[in-house]
């Protein structure tokens, strides 16, 4: 075949700006909720503190600062900076009852901030330095006061648009702030009356309190959350919790992958962890507060050590393997916006040039990679799904003479490698 050199030149342009979106790893933002009175009480689910000054009024519920208040009160940015965490970093390093999942999230790369107590909950306003169009993640574990109608709608778009959402529940009766509504309430509100439809995710929280070990674990063994990148989840420990009900007539994507303890096959009742999908975006649910708990932070409140000793350490897997979830980007509509990837996996493709028949692989395990081939017009040539890709295994293609981009999108990022086939 004789190459035509103008096309040629136009692709290898159009490759090395895809390249360029690739590999400059646009930062993931994760952004941790205490607006909505998560260190009340007994709780202090922030991931760093540099005062205790918060207290929570007795009739509204709401946050003010005192010099009398003794409640944590998170800054925006932790301290010290989060530059300085190497891979041996302690959770020590910042103070919060959910320090450990804020410095492992740092440790995978992630730009992790507070949205303080007198924060506010926005999508699309230009004068909030801390809207949610910044960030990818936005956790909100246990909130005790109810979302505004402007936070509900604002909470559906960021989903909707590409944003990932943590949603964290307790048991029932679980009011910390005494304002007269906890948790389970607070999200089956959210989820029932938000702008957009009622059960957007295909769950509700039950209304129940439970604390139990189960090994009820239900999941295909290339699924994100249970055999995620920090490993396999066997089990998890409910210290006063609660489960949901699904419902995929509702939204099809939603999947539960932990039950309650006698369950024994996955179904629409009685799910400990579900996740699902909704326009651009995801959702990942838990019915506790208690395995997010590292057991340092506030002195006084009474915390434990859920995140790292309870059920062997499981939860520490389990909540990360949903957050790394939870950022990624995984779905072709990405092609040709930034996108990331922390954990680089390098793609060879063999022989490159080729006769007609290439064949691609990785130097470390690939989950649901997707193998997309496009021609130099843009149009999909050639698509192919592996829900788990060993090191070393080969992915064939047999393609007609021309000029191509190969883009493999898998559960670490996005990778790009221009093919040539003459």
């Amino acid at each position: 075949m004789r190459l035509n050199l103008t096309s040629f030149f136009k692709f290898s342009f159009l490759v090395s700006a895809c390249s360029v979106c690739v590999t400059t790893h646009a930062q993931v933002k994760i952004l941790f909720d205490a607006t909505k009175a998560e260190m009340a009480g007994n709780a202090d689910w922030v991931i760093d503190y540099d005062q205790t000054n918060i207290r929570f009024s007795g009739s509204t519920g709401l946050a003010y600062t005192t010099a009398s208040g003794n409640q944590s009160n998170p800054q925006q940015i932790p301290t010290p900076p989060q530059s300085g965490i190497t891979a041996s970093t302690a959770e020590t390093y910042w103070d919060g009852g959910i320090s450990s999942w804020g410095v492992d999230c740092a440790k995978k790369g992630y730009t992790v901030e507070t949205l303080p107590w007198n924060g506010m909950i926005t999508y699309g306003n230009t004068s909030n330095a801390q809207d949610l169009t910044h960030y990818k993640v936005f956790v909100v574990a246990e909130p005790n006061i109810p979302f505004s109608s402007a936070e509900k709608t604002a909470l559906m778009q960021f989903v909707q648009n590409g944003g990932g959402l943590f949603m964290i529940s307790d048991h029932n009766v679980s009011d910390r702030n005494n304002d007269g509504y906890d948790s389970p309430h607070i999200w089956d509100d959210f989820l029932t009356t938000n702008s957009v439809q009622p059960y957007p995710f295909g769950f509700i929280f039950d209304t129940v309190d439970i604390s139990q070990t189960t090994t009820a674990v239900f999941a295909a063994s290339t699924d994100s959350i249970i055999h995620g990148p920090m490993g396999n989840v066997t089990k998890v420990m409910w210290s006063g919790g609660t489960t949901m009900t699904l419902n995929p007539s509702q939204n099809a994507s939603v999947k539960g992958v932990i039950y309650k303890s006698g369950t024994s096959s996955a179904g629409n009742t009685n799910a400990m962890v579900a996740y699902a999908r909704y326009g651009k975006g995801k959702v990942a649910a838990m019915g506790d507060s208690s395995p997010a708990d590292d057991s340092t932070g506030n002195p006084t409140c009474s915390l434990y050590n859920g995140y790292w000793h309870d059920a062997s350490g499981n939860h520490r897997l389990l909540i990360m393997n949903m957050t790394i979830w939870l950022a990624q980007y995984d779905t072709v509509s990405h092609v040709g916006v930034t996108e990331v990837n922390h954990e680089p996996t390098s793609i060879i493709v063999s022989p490159n040039p080729s006769r007609g028949q290439i064949s691609v692989s990785a130097d470390a395990m690939l989950n649901n990679a997707e193998f997309v081939v496009f021609g130099i017009a843009g149009n999909v040539v050639v698509r192919k799904t592996v829900g788990e890709m060993h090191k070393g295994e080969q992915v064939q293609f047999n393609l007609e003479p021309g000029l191509y981009l190969l883009k493999v999108l898998h559960e670490g990022g996005v990778q790009t490698s221009r093919v040539i086939i003459y």
